[in-house]
């Protein structure tokens, strides 16, 4: 019997008894009769323990540091809210899904590495043609290749997921022998060294490269971890080899508020690694590589926090840029807050913000050598960018598309396609039949015009590797002339190889009719009034090896540069009064 079952039955025993004795006293009379005694005080609530987890340990072990349980599920099962659980170093293949009402501390022991592993090595190899097969293969993934199960592909091919050259991208399949990552093909007939093949219907995996003497893994897993506890906090955990397909969203998946993650390594997995749906989200110093789509994503994410992330190489299967492919993407989210971090060597844009975002910054960081655009902005409103370098990126280094309220301060831009690429197109967000409204808010609405201006453009460096232009502003749908968007520009500093490289200082709306162009800054200024202020360098660096600016360029800053505004002072921590050209380089830029 419990102590509260006890308790109870004293508790009735005595009131019966105070009844028979009041039945027993002659009428009219009276008797001294004891209290009841007061129900019995509830427990302390109980102070959150800790759960350590080893892989030397049993889960039916008690989770001390003595005896540790032997899997992060088992520990996430036993837990209270408010419970901490330490991961001792070692490799978990496993699946973790931390439940609704359970907040957390996952974290690894100090100084340990961990890893959720989401595949699986495979032995038992046996020569089959011109390939090696292995029997009994029964993980099965969808490879639907959009955000919807069992959807086709977008009919548009610009707009499609899947790149004709790259068909087999949305099956979430992988296989590494040795160190070497192996390409999927659709039929065995495709099989050749460097490629495998998985037979479904009959639990066969296929691969064209030797595995005898080598280590063969091959993702069995599709989600690492699916957190849907508020603040639950998840540290020095690594996650790799994964296969979630497209619709899962990610390998790790935040769909709930308040969550923190610091110090995670997310790699290697077959779409996308990271994606937050929820709000107040704080994400410090990750590593997204190599994810097969896109290192990390966020909708409906407001009040995202993102510091010191560095996100590389991600869309190793070549998704289209389009749609959704690359380093992070954001939508439908309001209050951004991107610092301190680099995205680098991404097959499509390094940061993109896109559909009815709102409340920008990103400061102090860098988008290099990617192979879309650096950062692009579109369909969004109220935006900073400053103190930041775009440089060798493929195409735009920084893309303005129907953005509203945009500030461009102190950043260095150099190296890339068209290095500040303002343009507007007919989207409308009052169209039905338009994507990229924000649902959770009022329609019309009105802090989402999807109309570019004002632009502020003031204190960059500009340099370009393959554009033909510098300061570049164009409207496709022919409504708008420069200033009716209102782009402004001072105190820039144009850089160019010679006199043709690129063709043009600047390319300047005139509406419905073709842009104005200008070779020369001077004649720009003398034309429209801009950059009173302005620097104009051809044929001299304008800046170092280290992306600094040159010391021709420094010596004129105080000359040139436009007074930072208080506010974007106190944004980028910098003193009032300060006159600088281009982003001031620390090691986010590195």
């Amino acid at each position: 019997m419990s102590r509260s079952t006890h308790t109870s039955a004293r508790q009735l025993l005595l009131a019966l008894s105070l009844t028979l004795l009041a039945s027993l006293l002659p009428a009219g009379s009276t008797a001294a009769v004891p209290d009841a005694p007061a129900a019995p005080a509830p427990s302390p609530a109980a102070r959150p323990a800790t759960l350590h987890v080893a892989t030397t340990g049993r889960d039916s072990a008690r989770g001390s540091s003595a005896a540790p349980l032997r899997s992060i599920r088992a520990a996430v099962s036993r837990a209270r809210s408010g419970d901490r659980i330490v991961v001792h170093g070692g490799v978990y293949h496993e699946e973790i899904e931390i439940p609704e009402g359970k907040r957390l501390s996952l974290r690894n022991a100090r100084g340990s590495r961990v890893w959720l592993e989401g595949s699986r090595l495979v032995k038992g190899w046996r020569k089959e043609g011109e390939g090696y097969v292995h029997d009994g293969w029964r993980a099965e993934f969808d490879s639907s290749p959009t955000y919807h199960w069992g959807a086709p592909d977008n009919e548009a091919e610009s707009w499609s997921f899947l790149n004709r050259a790259h068909p087999m991208a949305a099956h979430p399949d992988q296989i590494w022998v040795g160190s070497r990552e192996l390409r999927q093909v659709a039929s065995l007939a495709g099989l050749r060294p460097g490629t495998f093949f998985v037979d479904d219907a009959r639990d066969r995996l296929h691969v064209g490269t030797d595995p005898r003497g080598r280590s063969v893994r091959a993702s069995e897993l599709a989600k690492a971890m699916s957190i849907r506890s508020r603040r639950t906090s998840v540290r020095g955990i690594g996650v790799r080899r994964f296969a979630p397909s497209v619709p899962h969203m990610g390998a790790v998946t935040v769909e709930a508020p308040g969550v923190t993650l610091r110090d995670l390594r997310i790699e290697g997995n077959a779409t996308t690694g990271l994606h937050v749906s929820a709000r107040n989200a704080t994400l410090a110093r990750l590593v997204l590589a190599g994810n097969g789509m896109l290192g990390a994503g966020a909708t409906y994410a407001d009040g995202l926090r993102i510091n010191g992330l560095r996100v590389r190489g991600n869309n190793t299967e070549r998704f289209n840029y389009s749609p959704v492919a690359g380093g992070i993407k954001v939508d439908r989210t309001r209050g951004i807050r991107v610092r301190n971090s680099v995205l680098s060597r991404n097959a499509g844009t390094g940061l993109w913000l896109d559909e009815s975002s709102y409340d920008i910054r990103v400061t102090d960081s860098s988008m290099r050598d990617n192979l879309h655009h650096g950062l692009a902005l579109e369909i969004s409103a109220k935006a900073v960018v400053a103190d930041t370098v775009i440089e060798g990126n493929t195409d735009d280094g920084i893309k303005v598309n129907d953005t509203s309220d945009v500030q461009l301060w102190n950043n260095t831009v150099v190296g890339n396609g068209r290095p500040i690429n303002i343009v507007q197109d007919d989207r409308d967000p009052a169209d039905d039949d338009t994507e990229g409204r924000d649902p959770r808010q009022p329609r019309p609405d009105r802090t989402m015009p999807w109309i570019n201006g004002p632009v502020e453009v003031h204190n960059n460096i500009l340099s370009a590797r393959s554009g033909n232009c510098l300061l570049c502003v164009e409207d496709y749908s022919g409504r708008f002339t420069a200033e009716e968007l209102r782009v402004r520009a001072a105190g820039n500093v144009y850089h160019r190889r010679d006199r043709r490289s690129p063709s043009w200082a600047v390319v300047w709306s005139r509406a419905s009719r073709d842009p104005a162009v200008y070779e020369s800054l001077r004649g720009f200024r003398a034309a429209t009034g801009q950059e009173r202020r302005s620097l104009e360098l051809v044929g001299v660096p304008a800046v170092t090896g280290s992306l600094r600016a040159s010391k021709r360029v420094a010596s004129r800053a105080r000359a040139i540069a436009v007074l930072l505004p208080p506010r974007l002072a106190r944004v980028l921590g910098r003193g009032t009064g300060q006159r600088h050209l281009g982003a001031w380089v620390g090691q986010a830029h590195a």
